[in-house]
């Protein structure tokens, strides 16, 4: 029987950023390359704005191994922001004016220090959105973890619950079998405590993405059926829906190359390119710290160690706000996954 642990176990082939970026870029799938998709639309130079929001990966361990995770993370990854980075995080938080502070992972609750960032970043941006990216698996796991849920209500964190599909068999295809219902049980416990119902200002919101190589379908209507099938089947509330596209990167990248669809996909994401998504890219808001406190410009070039463009800074401890803001966004063929059809991000469809 294939259980969490079995998922484990698993290793991702093209967990090298250098080979994903040569299959990336050499593999000769018959499309343009984006750069020229852009100049095609008059979208070039891709710059980026005056950051508005700080999302920090806190490192890449994770209780799960999902197959369209594009961290690769797993709970055998070390990768951990130390408290000293948190604390340049934080001086940027306030440097820069940033209006939400996006933590994520891996599971970012495997980070001992996360209660510690939780709490400054509070003090530092009073007012501030404060996101938490969970698999909701891990605030069932234990004493150590089971206090998130409080914490996070405590200090009125938005929680971005990862839930795949609202069905069960599909659920647990991607992250292992049993996931469906303890995720299921999670979020029973975040309404219990206010996240997700009427007037109590603690927002819940979930996540969809595809089982495969597919578009996601369009967000307002996926976000009616997860609502009428986890209320009427689960009694469970949430706050809205965010649908984002497998990205070709890490370990879906590695499925696709191994199940012979990666031209196919890739294909697909490029025939679907829509100029008017580019307006709205995370990238030209957003600046991506990876778990060591290196800059990004998104946290798909973060899996790729694609650095930001000079005369940017490459550390959070070199921040500054105007030679971020003005920015030459570097892109690559994985950015076909943010631009096709409605287009995608962490804040869901584009358009």
């Amino acid at each position: 029987m294939k259980t969490e642990q079995s998922l484990h176990n698993r290793q991702n082939p093209l967990a090298d950023a250098r080979e994903q970026i040569r299959i990336l870029e050499k593999t000769d799938c018959s499309i343009p390359s984006f750069g020229t998709k852009l100049a095609e639309c008059n979208c070039s130079p891709l710059l980026a704005e005056t950051p508005e929001i700080l999302q920090v990966n806190t490192g890449y361990r994770c209780n799960l191994v999902c197959r369209h995770c594009h961290v690769d993370g797993g709970p055998d990854r070390t990768e951990s922001m130390s408290r000293e980075t948190m604390r340049h995080c934080l001086d940027a938080l306030h440097e820069g004016s940033f209006g939400t502070l996006d933590i994520t992972g891996g599971a970012p609750e495997m980070n001992p220090d996360l209660p510690w960032f939780i709490r400054e970043a509070r003090k530092t941006v009073p007012e501030g959105e404060i996101l938490v990216r969970t698999n909701l698996v891990i605030l069932l796991s234990g004493k150590q973890y089971g206090m998130f849920p409080e914490l996070y209500r405590e200090t009125g964190v938005t929680i971005i619950a990862s839930l795949p599909c609202y069905t069960r068999d599909n659920v647990d295809a991607q992250r292992g079998e049993g996931i469906f219902d303890r995720s299921i049980e999670a979020l029973k416990l975040l309404n219990s405590i206010g996240y997700g119902t009427e007037g109590s200002g603690l927002k819940l919101n979930l996540v969809y993405n595809p089982g495969g190589p597919a578009l996601p379908g369009q967000q307002q209507a996926l976000e009616a059926d997860y609502r009428k099938q986890l209320s009427e089947q689960y009694g469970i509330a949430f706050n809205g829906l965010y649908t984002i596209t497998n990205m070709p990167v890490s370990r879906f990248l590695s499925s696709l190359v191994e199940e012979g669809r990666f031209c196919e996909y890739m294909k697909l994401l490029a025939d679907h390119f829509n100029p008017c998504a580019t307006k709205n890219l995370m990238c030209r808001t957003t600046l991506s710290v990876g778990w060591d406190g290196t800059l990004y410009d998104c946290d798909f070039n973060q899996m790729l160690q694609l650095p930001l463009s000079a005369p940017a800074p490459r550390h959070i401890r070199d921040f500054d706000k105007n030679l971020l803001g003005s920015r030459r966004i570097t892109t690559g063929q994985h950015c076909f996954g943010c631009t096709a059809g409605a287009g995608s991000s962490c804040q869901g469809s584009l358009l």
